[in-house]
């Protein structure tokens, strides 16, 4: 067994992983009557759980070799509380239960895994986690000569898309009423729809990649990382998630791989083989505060005429600007907020130097340009305006979907193929305007385009154009897999044609 050095990289268990091909059974088969089975019969006491002990164990092994198909640095977040398994829990489909720690303790001792325990400083202490897990090195030679892939491992049936969290973040149970069944309706009905879709990137030979980031300091030991974002059927599906116990807080829509990656790579990704286009709403958060002061945006609100520091290039500046009222808007009071500002900055970053003093001052040109946030500042507005714009994006989905029209969200812009953006730009108009109680302002998100900077229809073609994609092997390859479990035909779609 290997330690695992960086308990950070991780991401909590996945209890709706199910899979019944035949030889996911025979592997978790191999290592219950190998490994488990005699000594997890000790366990068998008391009432039978719903799903049983080799079934619970199969939803483990299916979590652990996803991971690992990510990134075999990765690990998992496990609660071994009793306390944390609920089997009537809505979501908890599979009704995994507190049967699930002695099968994560008897993988351990057997060397199957390895593991972290969890760390508890007291309630509310930065560095609490759960204990960590991970294939260890045995299990990985059996994932690499398996002979069932990341595509024949699916969902749970009837796993919850609508979450309601409390002010820690956590899931939390409630009562469905008329609205809550609607909202699932939606989605489900936008799932299914974007499940038969092929959204690909043709260039990618390999389905996987490689983000890099910088980590503020503390999560990681300040250790500059690289994410491995998985693209394919296997990352679409998309929940919506509610906070602070309310409805009328958050509902955002979060799950597609699409959300993970840059808006470079965004701008390479084809729905149905078709080039994207990528629309989003103009400065959205502030456009808001503006409609609800009987106002229109009518200029780019980070762009600061009357801001003079020395040495700072325009452009610099008004990334400054954004980020910094946006991060006013969210938070509860100054203090907090000017620290989470320098926080979002890798070290050596100029916004990570600023003093509260500096920051004192950009916030004043920031006011000076735009007098009307002054009372939304540092008073949690955030989450409030997340549920407004979250209902336009719904709004955008049920348009789309029921016309059977995939579109993409990143929370406030939207891609969908090139035939339908003149739509989309329409639909956008229309569910701000129901919304926001004004139409919100929008614009083509193109790679080295500003935000607010005018794109023409000359401009647009030749975008459009410049975007076309060679498919490579791979690519091709993930296209005939999809047609043969979709029945859906994909043109061109002979290898041939594929590969010119």
């Amino acid at each position: 067994m290997t330690e695992i050095q960086n308990p950070w990289h991780s991401r909590p268990i996945d209890v709706d992983r199910w899979s019944e091909h035949p030889e996911v059974k025979g592997l978790v088969d191999r290592i219950w009557d190998g490994f488990l089975g005699e000594k997890i019969a000790e366990y068998g006491r008391g009432p039978k759980p719903k799903l049983g002990f080799r079934k619970q164990l199969r939803v483990v092994i299916l979590d652990l070799y996803v991971a690992w198909l990510d990134d075999p640095k990765l690990s998992i977040g496990v609660s071994m509380s009793v306390n944390s398994w609920d089997t009537n829990s809505r979501y908890n489909a599979l009704y995994i239960s507190k049967k699930i720690i002695p099968i994560i303790q008897e993988l351990h001792e057997a060397g199957l895994i390895d593991l972290l325990k969890g760390s508890y400083g007291g309630p509310g202490v930065k560095h609490n986690r759960t204990t960590r897990i991970r294939a260890s090195e045995a299990p990985q030679d059996w994932f690499v000569k398996a002979r069932f892939d990341r595509d024949d491992i699916g969902r749970a049936k009837g796993e919850e898309i609508i979450v309601l969290k409390n002010d820690n973040n956590k899931q939390i149970e409630y009562e469905d009423t008329p609205e809550t069944n609607r909202w699932r309706e939606e989605l489900q009905a936008y799932n299914d729809l974007i499940a038969n879709s092929l959204i690909d990137i043709p260039s990618l030979q390999e389905p996987i990649l490689e983000i890099s980031r910088d980590l503020p300091p503390g999560a990681t030991g300040d250790i500059d990382e690289s994410r491995r974002i998985r693209i394919g059927d296997a990352n679409k599906r998309t929940r919506r998630i509610f906070s602070r116990g309310s409805w009328d807080m958050h509902g955002r829509f979060y799950g597609g791989w699409w959300q993970q990656i840059d808006s470079d790579w965004r701008s390479k990704i084809t729905i149905d083989n078709e080039p994207t286009i990528e629309a989003d709403f103009e400065g959205m958060h502030v456009a808001m505060i503006y409609a609800e002061e009987g106002l229109e945006l009518p200029h780019d609100p980070y762009i600061l005429p009357g801001y003079k520091n020395k040495g700072i290039p325009p452009k610099l500046v008004r990334n400054l600007a954004k980020i910094l009222v946006l991060t006013a808007i969210n938070a509860k009071e100054k203090s907090s907020a000017y620290r989470a500002f320098r926080a979002g900055f890798p070290n050596k970053h100029f916004g990570k130097k600023m003093t509260d003093k500096k920051l004192d001052v950009l916030l004043g040109a920031l006011l000076d340009r735009n007098p009307c946030l002054g009372d939304y500042l540092f008073t949690d507005q955030g989450i409030r305006l997340m549920r407004k714009d979250s209902e336009i994006t719904s709004l955008i989905y049920n348009h789309f979907t029921r016309k059977g029209i995939p579109v993409l969200s990143v929370h406030d812009s939207y891609l969908v193929d090139c035939r339908h953006v003149g739509e989309l730009r329409q639909v956008m108009v229309e569910a701000s305007e129901e919304v926001a109680g004004r139409p919100l302002r929008s614009s083509y998100n193109i790679p080295g385009r500003e935000e607010f900077v005018p794109v023409n229809d000359h401009d647009l073609q030749w975008y459009i154009y410049s975007q076309e994609q060679s498919p490579c092997e791979g690519y091709v390859q993930r296209v005939l897999r999809f047609q043969e479990r979709t029945g859906r035909i994909i043109s061109p779609y002979e290898r041939e044609v594929w590969l010119g």
